[in-house]
């Protein structure tokens, strides 16, 4: 790699990993916080994901890393150590002009509750997807206590394999423990997780690589529509049940507007059942009828009804989030109000 220092790149990124965790990591729930630190350790150490962890290491790691952060509460974060130059962290798209033709990708962008992400990755590939940048990539050179699997950046969608890799197993660990959920067992049966697990958790990455471009594409559509109301919203009801419908109906109308269809297009079986696997929480509370549209399909095999839900969600969730709009135009703060009628018990159908 002429004139460029990975190593000195790779310990900038994790040095703002760093100091992100140490300024945040004190907003997580504990329970939250100790599955986060686990999964990061494994990471950390490259354990497998079939193989057990050492209990006595793992918290004498976790006390060693809680002693790095105490001197990085109060730390800035680090420019980035280009050939052409130091660059600040969150300029992404100079960063990664540098860094794609080196095979390598860079976001440094902000999460829920304002929580700045970075992480620095193998690029397995990039495309051009109605207008929006997409890299996906693979092995995760640096990365903070969050790792989302896929993310929006103002025109630019990453997708972590990775860590959507991690987050699968995590996901049929739980349904292994509980055998609850209907349709993570329909989306599991579609892959031989018991006669080769790593294969199947590769098919299936592969597979929720795309549904995660679908909902990242259709976050990107959506926040194009919405515009920057949408963020100012979500700031003045942070914190509350107003952010938590909220985000559900934006969430609902991406879905609606680019995930369902593609699924449906693309009629793959262990995507719809994983897509309903995880069609939880809000979401579902508000939606029903989604589901009631997929156990019909289950029933019947028939991908009409879902259809029609999909499109029946797109206007309906369209118009409500312009709605929430006009009460913040009109309400400011108060707009939490008319937001939070509807959680299931008060909300209208």
């Amino acid at each position: 790699m002429t004139d460029l220092k990975l190593g000195a790149i790779v310990s900038a990124v994790q040095k703002n990993c760093h100091i992100s965790d140490a300024q945040f990591a004190g907003d997580l729930t504990l329970c939250t916080f100790l599955l986060k630190m686990r999964e990061l350790y494994r990471w950390e150490h490259d354990i497998p994901l079939t193989q057990d962890m050492p209990k006595g290491d793992v918290g004498e790691w976790m006390n060693e890393r809680e002693k790095l952060w105490e001197g990085y509460e109060s730390a800035s974060y680090e420019c980035v150590p280009l050939a052409s130059g130091a660059v600040d962290p969150f300029e992404v798209a100079r960063i990664n002009r540098d860094l794609a033709p080196h095979g390598l990708v860079y976001s440094g962008g902000y999460g829920r509750g304002c929580k700045p992400h970075f992480f620095l990755g193998n690029l397995l590939r990039s495309e051009t997807r109605e207008g929006f940048r997409v890299y996906v990539s693979d092995c995760e050179y640096a990365r903070d206590l969050d790792a989302p699997p896929g993310m929006l950046l103002d025109d630019t969608i990453f997708v972590r394999t990775e860590a959507l890799r991690r987050w699968l197993w995590e996901r049929y660990e739980e349904w292994r423990w509980s055998g609850r959920n209907t349709a993570m067992a329909q989306a599991v049966a579609c892959y031989d997780f018991a006669g080769d697990a790593e294969a199947a958790l590769g098919a299936m990455t592969r597979t929720e690589t795309e549904s995660v471009i679908l909902h990242e594409l259709g976050e990107a559509r959506v926040g194009v529509e919405l515009g920057e109301a949408w963020p100012a919203l979500l700031a003045d009801v942070m914190r509350t049940r107003a952010e938590i419908v909220a985000r559900a109906v934006r969430d609902l109308y991406a879905d609606c507007l680019s995930t369902l269809p593609g699924l449906l297009r693309a009629g793959d079986p262990a995507a719809l059942h994983f897509f309903f696997a995880n069609f939880v929480g809000m979401r579902r509370k508000l939606f029903p009828e989604l589901a009631a549209a997929y156990r019909d399909w289950l029933h019947g095999g028939d991908l009409d009804a879902l259809c029609h839900a999909a499109d029946a969600g797109l206007v309906r969730w369209r118009a409500l989030a312009q709605e929430m709009l006009a009460w913040h135009r009109q309400l400011g703060e108060g707009a939490r109000a008319p937001i939070e009628a509807w959680i299931p018990g008060d909300a209208p159908h």
